[in-house]
């Protein structure tokens, strides 16, 4: 059997990460590795950075849910993503398909039918995304992240298979963390993250409050590309558009973290037993998938929430003053947090479905 296997999945940070986490099992094995994406999203950034990875950007449409005049060209951008696709398959002849979700995933799974090669899909939020949702159907097995998330996913399919995290994130030091913010190990680290693409509330809220959240913390805040304030000089406050490689040490260094709520980086946060405070995509902005993880990680007393309608700075720096108060507790409820040991779950079953 050939040992080639086609990942893809784009479109944020969160259908990417988990093909970091198991690109590398492959390309440790002699694999070849290749990626189908879309042509400019950030899986293209994260992906083209790894040394023995072929990516290929194909055409996708964005599947809204809303009414607009580019749903009329969408149908075309994906039948013209699912030729590309298919031809990408012919070439290489995977033996697998990977998918993450999105929706340049769509017509990868798509063709990858066509072609009778089997493909595995991975879900991570509490409920399908509509990507997904189209693409099940002409998957073998479909994985989950939340085991509540069987109830939505077809029996002869499913699989729950937990968190599936990056091992590199176990190997952050503090010390770097620290040094890459200009930080040091006498005032707690708050670590504010608003996604991939940044939240312009939160970011414009924290650096209005930063006097007042200095006095208690330093921060690193991750605002997202092109969001980088540099009138925002103050000691004890770092910003960055994004951080990959060195993501590790910054995670090493952080006390208390406030988050969206993907489920990728909740599950981190989660691995790593670091508090947070979570703060999801609104209805206005997303399908509500967010709102979901994170009433279930506060169900679970992982985390705090505050919805972005309510997010203020009176609010902001209440939940934070009752996330250092609660932080205790939900580390030893983090404790309780079994590992399925789901990323060699998912290398078998890739395993066993392959042709």
């Amino acid at each position: 059997m050939e040992k080639r296997i086609i990942f893809t999945g784009g479109g944020s940070a969160g259908h990417v990460v988990v093909n970091l986490a198991l690109i590398p099992e492959y390309l440790d094995n002699g694999w070849e590795v290749d990626y189908i994406g879309s042509i400019d999203g950030i899986e293209r950034n994260l992906i083209e950075q790894m040394e023995g990875v072929t990516y290929y950007p194909i055409s996708t449409g964005k599947l809204r849910r809303y009414i607009s005049m580019e749903n009329v060209k969408d149908p075309f951008k994906v039948l013209k993503g699912t030729m590309q696709a298919r031809k990408i398959i012919k070439k290489r002849k995977p033996s697998v398909i990977f998918s993450k979700g999105g929706f340049v995933s769509v017509p990868v799974v798509l063709a990858a039918k066509m072609q009778r090669v089997p493909a595995v899909i991975h879900e991570s939020d509490y409920t399908p995304g509509l990507a997904n949702k189209i693409a099940i159907p002409f998957a073998k097995k479909v994985l989950a992240t939340f085991s509540e998330t069987m109830e939505y996913l077809p029996e002869q399919k499913r699989e729950y298979v937990g968190a599936v995290i990056r091992e590199e994130l176990f190997q952050g030091n503090k010390e770097k963390g620290l040094d890459l913010a200009g930080h040091t190990k006498h005032k707690p680290v708050l670590l504010i993250m608003g996604g991939s693409a940044g939240s312009q509330k939160l970011n414009s809220i924290v650096r209005g409050n930063l006097q007042e959240l200095l006095t208690v913390f330093q921060i690193i805040h991750i605002c997202g590309k092109g969001n980088v304030d540099n009138s925002a000089t103050t000691a004890g406050y770092t910003q960055f558009e994004y951080i990959n490689e060195e993501l590790k040490d910054i995670f090493a260094a952080t006390d208390y973290v406030v988050s969206r709520a993907g489920s990728n980086a909740i599950f981190e946060f989660l691995a790593l037993r670091i508090p947070m405070l979570l703060i999801p995509l609104s209805l206005k902005a997303s399908r509500g998938d967010q709102i979901v993880n994170a009433r279930s990680f506060k169900e679970k007393q992982y985390a705090l929430v505050l919805q972005e309608e309510e997010l203020t700075e009176e609010t902001l720096l209440s939940e934070l003053k009752q996330l250092q108060n609660r932080g205790p507790v939900m580390i030893d409820k983090m404790k309780e947090y079994k590992s399925e040991k789901a990323r060699e779950r998912v290398l078998e079953i890739i395993r066993e479905v392959q042709n």
